[in-house]
């Protein structure tokens, strides 16, 4: 019978100290470099406020998250919203501030996203901040992400159905427009 001694369970410590240490250490690295919906889900946010087919992203230290996508695009939630290419926002726990890059439909008109927020503790609504007031959707419109339409070319009908950024290049500001007029308009 060999005795392995006190010498041999310091080892074996040291060797499972070690081990958990590197699971650890792995673990967080994961999680640092996992996908966008990873870390809109571990900063309490629906993985589905982001479309299908993210390029790829930046998590700065300041919170800044930057999103890129192929291109810009169309999704449906209970409106149609526009992705730009680059969606920035100032990312904390339960909200995306200082949006840049998304915009919502109501009705006929486009409204820059400001701000996207969700209630904490969890109420089952989530608000979009679209300048002049808070839009409530269900929490669960935001469950999975969304398909996205890819912007096309000219002549198409996604053209006429502009975002506010591009309609406001296209009608004069002060004009009053009749629907015929937006559509000849949007046209050329």
């Amino acid at each position: 019978m060999v005795d392995l001694g006190a010498g041999h369970m310091a080892n074996s410590s040291i060797w499972v100290v070690g081990m958990v240490m590197l699971v650890l250490v792995l673990g967080t690295f994961a999680e640092e470099n996992g996908t966008v919906y990873d870390v809109l889900k571990n900063h309490g946010l629906p993985v589905g406020l982001l479309p299908k087919g993210v390029k790829n992203y930046t998590l700065h230290d300041d919170g800044q998250l930057e999103v890129f996508l192929e291109q810009p695009c169309f999704a449906k939630f209970e409106n149609r919203v526009y992705f730009k290419n680059v969606i920035k926002g100032n990312l904390s726990y339960g909200q995306l501030a200082g949006v840049a890059g998304l915009e919502q439909q109501e009705l006929f008109l486009w409204f820059p996203v400001k701000g996207i927020r969700v209630d904490i503790p969890n109420s089952g609504f989530i608000y979009f901040d679209v300048g002049v007031v808070y839009k409530q959707f269900v929490l669960s419109l935001f469950e999975s992400p969304p398909d996205c339409t890819p912007v096309t070319k000219e002549g198409s009908d996604m053209q006429i159905q502009m975002p506010f950024d591009r309609l406001s290049q296209t009608l004069p500001r002060k004009s009053f427009v009749k629907e015929s007029d937006f559509l000849r308009r949007a046209a050329q």
